[in-house]
Parts: C-alpha cells; sequence; structure tokens
C-alpha cells in the first residue's frame, strides 16, 4: 500500500460509516432484518472477492497453453494482456519468453541467464540497445541448447539485458528461423 492508498483508504472507510449509519438511522424499527440482509451482503462481497482473486488461476487452468504439434509447429494461445508467450528451455531450464517481433534479437533477463547456467560475472556489457524504457548495455553470449517442445536448436546466439526487465524476448534471430509465422484468430503459429 502506498502512501497515495491511505487517503484514499479512510476516504472509504469514512464514506461507508456515513451512508451505513444514515442506513441504520432510517431502519432502526427494522435492525434484526437489516442485519440478516447485511450478512448476505457481506457473504455475496466476501465471494466476490474470492472469485476475484481465483479469476486468474481457474483462467490459466481453464484456458488452452502452449502446444506443440508433430513435425515443428507450435501454436500458442494469446494471453489475456494481449502478448505471445512462449515456454521454452534454455540450456535444459524452463524459461518463460514473451514472443516479440520488434526485438531483433533473443534478450534473456539476468535472472534467466543466470539460471541457465551463463555467468553473468564474466559478461562484457559493450553494446547498447534501445528500448520503450530508454537505453539499455547488452552482453553478447551463446545458448547451448535451446529447446522448443520437439525442435533444438544448439549454439544460438542471444544477449543479456543489463536493465531492469520482467521477461525474456523472444527477437526477430529466433522466429526467423521458422519458415511460417502466422497470427490470427487469437492464435500464434509457428512451423519449421
Amino acid at each position: 500500500m502506498t502512501s497515495e492508498d491511505i487517503p484514499r483508504l479512510i476516504y472509504l472507510v469514512l464514506l461507508l460509516c456515513m451512508v451505513g449509519g444514515y442506513f441504520l438511522m432510517s431502519q432502526r424499527r427494522n435492525l434484526g432484518k437489516v442485519a440478516r440482509y447485511a450478512v448476505i451482503w457481506a457473504f455475496l462481497f466476501l465471494g466476490a472477492i474470492v472469485a476475484a482473486g481465483l479469476w486468474t488461476e481457474m483462467r490459466n487452468d481453464l484456458s488452452p497453453r502452449q502446444s506443440v504439434i508433430q513435425g515443428g509447429a507450435v501454436e500458442v494461445p494469446r494471453a489475456p494482456d494481449g502478448h505471445f508467450y512462449l515456454n521454452l528451455e534454455v540450456n535444459g531450464v524452463p524459461t518463460r519468453f514473451v514472443v516479440d517481433t520488434g526485438a531483433s534479437a533473443i534478450v534473456l533477463t539476468m535472472a534467466d541467464a543466470a539460471a541457465a547456467g551463463i555467468d553473468i560475472d564474466t559478461l562484457i556489457f559493450s553494446g547498447r540497445a534501445q528500448t520503450a524504457n530508454g537505453r539499455v548495455e547488452t552482453a553478447p553470449t551463446r545458448i547451448t541448447t535451446l529447446t522448443l517442445g520437439d525442435i533444438a536448436d544448439s549454439n544460438v546466439r542471444a544477449v543479456v539485458n543489463g536493465g531492469e526487465m520482467r521477461e525474456s524476448l523472444l527477437g526477430m534471430s529466433y522466429l526467423s528461423r521458422f519458415s511460417r509465422l502466422e497470427i490470427a484468430n487469437g492464435r500464434l503459429l509457428l512451423e519449421r
């Protein structure tokens, strides 16, 4: 909770007290009935909060995920945030990537690079990249094995981003390895 949220919370509590107080005063002859309705509304409100909190988890369980089709084809549904995400193994370590046709290379976060066994202490951040968040330093590296389902590539060029990134990016240097890249009907289709 930020310092801006505290005054808002105080305002909402005071508003609730004022409205609730007025309602109780106007219905003081039927307090038993009012109490029953208040309990029902409280349970409905709590149920709505629980359903909202579990919605993302339920949606991920119910919605289809990335599927690898025989013969070097991959089909991926669009995520609720509008992006496409692919799960690949980088040096045997499962890694989630954002498909980014605007990125020219595979860009690993520092955390994903370290998890994949790349020694981030020896990287030389000699490159520069212009991102939506401004200019960042990048370090060239090689991924020993990059696996997507039954599709495996060896000695793949990538860069490690020296700046803050939430997820690694799967750019055109990898996507161009596919003979077909199609986005239609909320799905991304890649074929080799």
